[in-house]
């Protein structure tokens, strides 16, 4: 849909930020003063798979996604400029133009006046957001461990073995163990294991045995071009929809409106269960909500929520469905914990500049800046505990995680922390708040 003008916040001062709410996790998110330069995409490909694809910013121009906030900064109300709901998330612009702010959108937008600045706005334009769809209550969450940044995608059984024996060893609370990227043999091949890995029986089993949860990472709704079922399922795809590059290849979307494919995603999502997986980190995500020709004639929201509804079908009520990727606002109600920021990293600053990638910089704004959805839309997490000696400034982001109430997550091969990152590790391994901030 065409951008037209829908309001206009008059004279602008100094003073005043305009509040970005991103499309997806990994969208930089904040309040930036007139003048200044939001994050914006390093690349096409970026531009893909951390930004909005189809709504790319033009220079000069604030843009949230369902949201946009303009707060005077002068005491007065907050302009809280707002979709509907999760079913339809217009791109909300605004640009300066003389003594004016010029506000625009691509879909239906309401505006409201709210007394008390930004961070009370945002609460509560989360909280109205909230009604109807995400639950009255948040219980507590227990810790996890992730094996993701200590191995990356070359996580073995042995590993999950190895740091299992460890956290007895040294007392580190973690409930539940998530293996993440690594274990599996291509991208859409989910219930194919890589042959380096070793065995998935084995590494869940072990994990069950100590009276842990067993999670497990997916990118359901990626196909990448060397798998089988993009070779074998040409018609189990989305047309003319690019997901962008990453695992050195061009990724596809799986179209969950085709019956056969939802069976496949049915039956991925059952397998793990029967195994006894009870954690699912749903990652990539953005994915589904990509524009392009499906079996059945749907928007790509629509397509989006009823992927996550065909999950939680199959991974049962009771597993726990963890988003990561994901697109924000067509999320809410669907999913159980939320990746709220970009990937962290063991450095500080992001490749290229671009927020969106991963580093600590860019974790700490957009998860800061997204500390109002906790406990209000679902748990936020605001990525893992990194505590080991070659982290680049391990204290500041061991206070990032500390000052939040989201999910708690050690992410370090545990033999590879000194006494300062066990008993970091240790004091940050508790249960999420269930009292929204």
């Amino acid at each position: 849909m065409p951008f037209t003008e829908i309001g206009e916040v008059p004279r602008p001062t100094h003073r005043t930020r305009v509040f970005e709410f991103g499309w997806q996790s990994w969208s930089p998110t904040g309040a930036y003063r007139l003048g200044e330069t939001p994050p914006r995409p390093a690349d096409d490909n970026v531009q893909i798979i951390c930004y909005r694809p189809e709504t790319p910013v033009p220079a000069g121009t604030f843009q949230g996604e369902g949201l946009l906030a303009v707060d005077p900064g002068d005491g007065g109300p907050v302009s809280v400029f707002s979709g509907a709901g999760p079913e339809r998330v217009p791109s909300i612009r605004a640009r300066e133009a003389g003594d004016r702010l010029v506000v625009s959108a691509d879909g239906p937008v309401t505006r409201h006046e709210v007394d008390g600045g930004l961070d009370a706005a945002l609460r509560w334009w989360a909280q109205r957001t909230a009604a109807g769809h995400a639950p009255a209550e948040f219980p507590a969450v227990p810790p996890m461990w992730c094996s993701w940044y200590g191995y990356w995608d070359k996580v073995t059984d042995t590993d999950i073995l190895a740091n299992l024996a460890l956290a007895e060893r040294h007392g580190l609370d973690a409930d539940m163990f998530l293996i993440d990227d690594g274990y599996e043999a291509e991208i859409g091949d989910w219930l194919e294991l890589r042959p380096g890995f070793g065995s998935l029986e084995r590494s869940l089993g072990a994990v069950l045995e100590t009276g842990r949860r067993a999670g497990l990472w997916l990118a359901p709704f990626l196909v990448g071009r060397r798998s089988r079922v993009f070779r074998e399922h040409p018609d189990w795809l989305v047309g003319d929809a690019h997901a962008g590059t990453m695992w050195d290849q061009d990724l596809a979307v799986l179209d969950v409106t085709h019956p056969d494919a939802a069976a496949h995603l049915t039956e991925v999502f059952q397998r793990f269960g029967a195994l006894g997986v009870s954690h699912f980190k749903l990652d990539y995500l953005y994915a589904g909500a990509l524009a392009g020709r499906r079996h059945e004639d749907v928007d790509p929201i629509a397509a989006y929520r009823r992927g996550l509804e065909i999950i939680r079908a199959a991974a049962g009520p009771d597993a726990t469905l963890h988003a990561c990727g994901a697109p924000m606002l067509p999320s809410l109600g669907l999913v159980d914990i939320m990746r709220v920021s970009p990937d962290t990293a063991p450095r500080v600053l992001p490749r290229a500049g671009d927020l969106s990638q991963p580093s600590q910089l860019g974790a700490r704004l957009t998860g800061a800046a997204r500390e109002f959805l906790h406990a209000r839309w679902w748990v936020n997490d605001p990525d893992c505990i990194m505590a080991r000696p070659e982290v680049e400034a391990r204290e500041e982001w061991a206070e990032h995680i500390a000052a939040g109430g989201g999910l708690r997550g050690s992410g370090d091969p545990i033999a590879a922390l000194d006494a300062w990152g066990l008993e970091t590790t240790r004091r940050l391994l508790v249960p999420t708040r269930t009292e929204p901030s």
